[in-house]
């Protein structure tokens, strides 16, 4: 007689992301952020796995924190590429200032 084993419930594909930020100062940053588990070099790695999970993974469904910003404008472009949950991430916009940047993506650029 044959015996199956339990079969341990399927786990999301993890997440991995590199991201970056470009400013007109030409300083560039760059991490990588895992999720499922958090990880990578992302500063605020938890949090970020929090907002995007929270977002389905979607960088145009994150909701900004209340946070005030100055209104200087020192544009920022940031970039996401990778895979979310087995599906493919190709994000890009452009911030004002480096404010903007953390407050509108709830720290997910801010490194």
């Amino acid at each position: 007689m044959m015996s199956l084993g339990c079969l341990a419930p399927a786990q999301p594909p993890a997440s991995t992301l590199q991201l970056t930020t470009h400013d007109i100062a030409n300083r560039t940053g760059s991490v990588v952020l895992t999720c499922d588990p958090a990880g990578g070099t992302h500063p605020k790695r938890d949090k970020a796995c929090a907002v995007l999970s929270g977002a389905g993974g979607d960088f145009s469904r994150i909701t900004a924190r209340h946070q005030a910003c100055t209104l200087i404008y020192a544009p920022v472009d940031a970039t996401a590429i990778g895979t979310w949950r087995g599906k493919p991430v190709s994000f890009h916009t452009t911030y004002a200032n480096r404010c903007e940047a953390g407050r509108d993506s709830d720290d997910v650029f801010a490194f």
